[in-house]
């Protein structure tokens, strides 16, 4: 086994890291921090195995790694980046990479990854052309580099794929980048969100239906499975699927054959199955409403897709992305400011990526400048009448975090101002309630009269206001 490795990096404090974790590993390491010093090494060494930031000083390591696979066709190469994109982790596995690790990584499971290689002594055949420009999926933060990685191993292969993630997070960008960037990339992409059809129709939408098989069926349909043939075919919502429609299912992926309603030809149909869901499909299977069977035919490799509360780093980048979007849509173009930026970045989202955007495009249209500002969304913050938000009143910590997002503050004052805003609503409320007697108030509230009077001064509050005399 060849546990010689070159490691290619240009940030010496990395390089040192890892060379002495590899090193401890039974691993010579030659380094260097240039393709041409690379180069050099490669032509007059063996190694088992090479490590590959992408950024060097002289040029991009994966886009001269054509060279090094065609010259070097059994050396597994492991690429290392900082700029953590989909189309990196793309880029990387297209070229033919061992693995990826984007830049914080776990430096235990490089060198892990790294003796696998050489054990291996085979790099991934995984083929496909370097993606372009429009890639659906935006983020660099940590949370969403699993989701690239995973992304990129698919490519090649047509496993089944289960997305899980809040309402709003991306789950169909997902799906769709799957498809643009695999090898199915030519054919058809279908989607059918489950939830969205009634239950009595939802086995016609997928397997399609003759001419008269019910009320209303006066001609032959062809369902989602046919129109996906030779493609991707993404079921949305798979967990609020009927247990009728879910039983045919399951038949059909074992099959790979569908049988229109009211039909007798059985009809091959080859697609790629993603699916995805906003549930906890564990209690559905444990109360029978969806089919264990069919979960494990469909969680091949599942995919969790990160809430944009865990994804803070990428609301800013989001936020710029969907005026652009805004733009291209007949949309004023608008800019950003930086105080802006940071106050989308402090909100907490609940809708996820959706709500985002469609904030943005709000902000894009009401603004009365071309730069939107901090003054604009706190604004739009204000005035924000999301129906889902109407429908629910907000818990006490919802609106303590909102009050938060919205507010900036010096050092040392946060606690002080927090409690103040706190106690005012408070104390106004005993003093109403007692007509503005401060003992009976304090008695209220359960602190010391003289305690009551004190922060009643000190937070401009005139109990006279609410005396009943």
């Amino acid at each position: 086994m060849n546990r010689k490795a070159l490691l290619v990096e240009d940030d010496n404090a990395i390089a040192t890291v890892i060379r002495s974790a590899m090193e401890d590993e039974g691993f010579a390491v030659d380094s260097c921090d240039s393709i041409a010093e690379r180069d050099r090494l490669l032509v007059g060494n063996a190694y088992g195995v090479m490590l590959t930031d992408v950024m060097l000083t002289d040029g991009d390591g994966i886009a001269t790694l054509g060279a090094v696979r065609e010259a070097y066709p059994d050396m597994p190469v492991i690429i290392l980046s900082a700029q953590n994109t989909l189309d990196t982790a793309v880029r990387a596995t297209s070229g033919g990479a061992f693995e990826y690790f984007p830049k914080p990584f776990d430096l235990d499971e490089l060198v892990r990854a790294a003796s696998q290689a050489v054990a291996n002594r085979k790099a991934s055949d995984t083929e496909g052309e370097e993606p372009g420009d429009g890639l659906p999926l935006i983020g660099r933060s940590p949370a969403m580099q699993e989701v690239y990685r995973l992304i990129s191993r698919l490519l090649g292969n047509d496993l089944s794929v289960l997305v899980l993630g809040e309402s709003g997070t991306g789950k169909e960008l997902v799906a769709e980048a799957i498809h643009q960037l695999g090898k199915r990339k030519s054919g058809p992409f279908v989607a059918l969100n489950a939830a969205a059809i009634p239950r009595e129709l939802i086995e016609s939408e997928l397997f399609g239906h003759e001419k008269g098989a019910f009320t209303g069926a006066t001609a032959r349909s062809v369902g989602k499975f046919e129109q996906a043939h030779g493609g991707t075919l993404f079921l949305d919502e798979i967990g609020d699927m009927p247990a009728e429609a879910q039983t045919r299912l399951l038949r059909a992926l074992q099959s790979g054959r569908i049988r229109r309603v009211g039909g007798s030809e059985e009809i091959a149909v080859d697609v790629r199955i993603v699916a995805a869901t906003n549930r906890d499909l564990a209690p559905m299977i444990a109360a029978g409403t969806f089919r264990e069977d069919l979960f494990y035919r469909l969680n091949v490799v599942p995919i969790r897709l990160p809430p944009l509360r865990d994804r803070m780093d990428d609301i800013e980048p989001l936020a710029r992305h969907f005026l652009s979007r805004a733009a291209d849509e007949g949309l004023p173009r608008r800019g950003l400011s930086r105080e802006a930026a940071a106050l989308l970045a402090r909100q907490p989202w609940r809708g996820n990526v959706r709500e985002l955007q469609n904030f943005v495009y709000r902000a894009a249209l009401l603004a009365r400048q071309d730069e939107i500002d901090a003054a604009t969304i706190k604004e739009l913050l204000v005035d924000d009448n999301d129906p889902a938000g109407a429908e629910q009143p907000a818990d006490f910590a919802s609106t303590v975090e909102r009050w938060l997002a919205q507010e900036q503050f010096g050092e040392g004052v946060l606690y002080h101002e927090a409690l103040a805003q706190f106690e005012r609503p408070l104390m106004r409320h005993a003093l109403r309630r007692t007509g503005g007697n401060q003992l009976k108030a304090a008695q209220l509230l359960g602190i010391n009269r003289n305690t009551l009077r004190k922060r009643l001064g000190e937070l401009d509050i005139d109990p006279e206001r609410y005396s009943q005399g």
